[in-house]
C-alpha cells in the first residue's frame, strides 16, 4: 500500500510539472520529468554525469538507514514486548544486557532515526528534481566571452541641450 502512494505522488507530481510549463523548453520539462521517474536521470539528461551517483548513494544510504532503524527498532520492540507479557517461560535476547527502559529508549532512538531517513531521503528527491530542473534552464542560458564595457563620449544634438558633450555607456 505504501508503494501504491509513492507512485500515486509520482504521477501526479509529473501531471503537475508538465502542466504547469507550458511555455518551457521542451529539454527542461523532459529533464525534469526523467529526474521525477527515475533519480538521477534529469542529470545525465543534462550531461552532469558526476551528479547522477551522488544522488544515488545519497538516496541508497537514505534507504539503508531506513531499513537498518527499522530492524533494530522492531528487535528491542519485540524483547520489550516479550519481557512484559506476564510469561516468565519467554525471555528474550536482551535479558540481562538492557533494563525497560534502557529497551524503550533505543525503541525512540531508532524511530526516530527511521523517520529522519524518510524526512532525509524525501528532501534529497525533491533536490534532485530542482537540480535538473535549474541545470535544464542553465544549459540553455546564453554565456558569451563577450562582456564589454564601453564609455564612449558623445556630443549632443538635443535642441534644449545643444552644444551639450555627454558620455554614453554601452554594457
Amino acid at each position: 500500500m505504501n508503494l501504491l502512494k509513492i507512485l500515486n505522488f509520482k504521477i501526479l507530481f509529473v501531471f503537475v510539472l508538465s502542466s504547469s510549463s507550458y511555455g518551457q523548453n521542451n529539454s527542461i520539462k523532459k529533464a525534469t520529468i526523467l529526474s521525477t521517474a527515475c533519480p538521477g536521470l534529469g542529470q545525465v539528461y543534462n550531461k552532469k554525469y558526476w551528479k547522477a551517483p551522488v544522488i544515488l548513494i545519497s538516496l541508497g544510504a537514505c534507504v539503508y538507514s531506513y531499513q537498518y532503524s527499522k530492524s533494530k527498532y522492531q528487535n528491542y520492540k519485540q524483547a520489550y514486548i516479550l519481557r512484559n507479557d506476564g510469561d516468565e517461560n519467554t525471555i528474550d535476547e536482551f535479558s540481562g544486557i538492557y533494563s525497560n527502559t534502557n529497551l524503550l529508549t533505543l525503541q525512540d532512538y531508532y524511530r526516530n532515526n527511521k523517520d529522519l531517513s524518510i524526512i532525509y531521503g524525501s528532501v534529497l528527491y525533491i533536490l534532485n528534481i530542482v537540480d535538473a530542473y535549474v541545470d535544464a534552464h542553465l544549459l540553455s542560458y546564453n554565456v558569451n566571452d563577450d562582456i564589454s564595457f564601453n564609455l564612449k563620449p558623445e556630443i549632443s544634438d538635443n535642441n534644449l541641450f545643444q552644444g551639450l558633450i555627454s558620455m554614453k555607456i554601452n554594457f
